[in-house]
Parts: C-alpha cells; structure tokens; sequence
C-alpha cells in the first residue's frame, strides 16, 4: 500500500515494491509494463516510469524494445534468451488469424487500440505499428475518426501467406 501523504517519494515506494517481487522471479522472468504498474498502483505513469528506470538503473531489470522488461541482468539474460517474434508481429498475426478464421467480417471494425493494448499488455505504439504492418499489407483499413475496418476479400493480400 502507498503512502501517499508520507515524505517518500511514490516512485521509491513502488520501485520498493517491485523490487521485492523481482527478488522472487527467475532471470529472464517478465514484469510489468509501466502500463501495468501504472493500473495497479494508481500512479501516474511518469511515476511508474521512474520505479521501473530506478530499478534498471539498479541492475535488477532490463528491457528488449519490442518485447517487454525482464527481471536480472542484461549481460547475461540476453545471450541466453531466446529470440522471439516482436509484439507488434504477433498482434498483426492475431488479427490475420481472426480475419481468416471469420471472426472478424469485413467492413467491420476490429478491436480497439485501448482493447488491443489491454490484451497484450503492450504500449499503445507498438499497437499502432500492428496496425501500420495490416494497414501496409491490406489486411485492415482506418477511416479517420471512425476507426480501423477489415478490408474486404479483395483487398486482402492474394497470397496465402503470413504477416511478413
């Protein structure tokens, strides 16, 4: 629980926090977006910024652009983590399989950004850059200020083939 009245700074309180689950968690383990901390502790997210920088300032945590932040330490969790298709690829991939599936018609909207980056746990760009990838490769379409739409069958890519 945060003092919020107390001569500490909330930042240090919920790096605090966050650094004794870190204490409990594999190297390489995943923790929380700034995103996450920023719901679950009802801060700010520049708050939420600082405890997740202290903490990787601290060597306890790294980030992988594209992938998340990771208890441990950089040097030595990254050669071993393996290598993996970035968010945004994976997202884009989602909403392709949906389309295919049917669960997604054309001419109808897909999820909403705040819905997409909810269900990921993702920050709103990389969101953005799914949509960039289905957008360029004609899986979806944006209409300004209604949203973003399947494409119809004829505007989707001919090849059977994956998000590229």
């Amino acid at each position: 629980m945060l003092d919020h009245d107390g001569d500490t700074h909330l930042y240090l309180q919920v790096s605090e926090i966050l650094r004794g689950r870190i204490e409990d968690l594999a190297p390489g383990s995943p923790i929380p977006s700034e995103a996450a901390v920023q719901r679950e502790f009802g801060v700010a997210r520049t708050t939420a910024r600082r405890a997740l920088r202290l903490l990787r300032d601290e060597g306890l945590v790294y980030t992988v652009h594209g992938r998340g932040t990771f208890a441990g330490n950089s040097d030595v969790d990254t050669a071993a983590a393996p290598r993996s298709t970035p968010a945004y690829r994976q997202i884009a991939h989602e909403i392709v399989e949906l389309i295919r599936q049917g669960s997604l018609a054309p001419r109808r909207p897909i999820p909403s950004e705040a819905t997409l980056v909810q269900r990921h746990g993702v920050a709103r760009e990389t969101v953005r850059r799914a949509m960039a990838v289905l957008r360029e490769e004609g899986w979806v379409y944006t209409v300004p200020q209604r949203g973003t739409y399947v494409s119809p069958p004829e505007s989707r890519p001919s090849q059977p083939g994956d998000v590229n």
